[in-house]
């Protein structure tokens, strides 16, 4: 009994038939929505699928994950239901070097949805991690398999204090605290059917304008949007590139493929960002 997908009243499971339902419609980007109630990467499963040639749209969704994976490979473990976990299948007809938008799309979509939903200050930390003040939200990892691209979050919901894996880190249940019952009603409080619905409509919309705009993304708007909720762009930044180097300096800005631009003059496609004042 104690395994129970019901045990914990306070974290009810996802119903696969209520979202697809909801989600997979003539004309929407999702063609598959699949809940699974344990796997080790739902990142490493949609890759697997998509090399058996899988179409554009699935959407796979786990409960708990064992194995999954940030950036910089590293691991994230949280209790079953106590976040939403899922990665979706795309296959971009848009020039190669502007497909690094998609994660950055993926979180601006996100960022989007929780901020209606919770009414919380989410931003962005380059590249793609959601950050309520200095404190980790949510990651995004994607992740490139046989022409498609599989872009997979995590996003803690009712995650308590006691229960946070890594420092830094927060939850919407920790972030939201202090509201009452009513508001905790009006904005949905820590429901994850209705906000995982939200996100993907919000993907859905800024990636169909991406693929319109053949990836540019000023012409689409994405860009504009990205910078609007950055928590980086302004700020002073440590850079911990690959090969042990180090960089130091003010983020000024995104250029036109995502990548980070440091100084005016330095463009990084991938380091582990930190915000030096934050780090004080």
């Amino acid at each position: 009994m104690s395994d129970s997908r019901y045990t914990d009243l306070d974290r009810p499971p996802l119903s696969q038939q209520a979202l697809s339902r909801a989600l997979v419609r003539p004309g929407s980007l999702w063609t598959a929505l699949s809940v699974v109630d344990r796997t080790g990467s739902t990142n490493a499963d949609l890759a697997q699928t998509a090399r058996a040639g899988a179409p554009e749209g699935a959407v796979l969704v786990a409960e708990t994950q064992y194995a999954g994976r940030g950036r910089l490979g590293r691991p994230w473990n949280a209790p079953p239901r106590s976040g939403l976990t899922f990665s979706v299948l795309l296959r971009p007809r848009v020039p190669v070097q502007r497909q690094g938008w998609l994660p950055l799309l993926f979180g601006v979509a996100a960022a989007s949805a929780v901020r209606r939903l919770a009414e919380l200050d989410v931003r962005l930390k380059w590249p793609n991690d959601l950050l309520v003040g200095e404190r980790k939200l949510a990651g995004i990892l994607a992740e490139r398999s046989d022409g498609a691209v599989v872009v997979g979050m995590g996003l803690n919901v009712s995650l308590r204090a006691d229960e946070i894996p890594v420092p830094g880190a927060t939850s919407l249940a920790i972030e939201t605290a202090g509201r009452t019952a009513a508001d905790h009603e009006r904005t949905g409080g820590l429901d994850r059917d209705p906000l995982l619905r939200d996100i993907l409509r919000e993907i859905e919309t800024h990636y169909r304008d991406w693929c319109e705009a053949d990836g540019d993304a000023d012409r689409c708007g994405l860009r504009a949007a990205y910078q609007a909720i950055s928590a980086t762009i302004g700020e002073e930044i440590r850079v911990e590139l690959p090969g042990e180097r180090l960089l130091k300096g003010t983020a000024t800005g995104v250029d036109r493929n995502g990548h980070l631009v440091v100084d005016e003059q330095h463009t990084l496609s991938a380091g582990d960002v930190v915000h030096v004042r934050a780090a004080h």
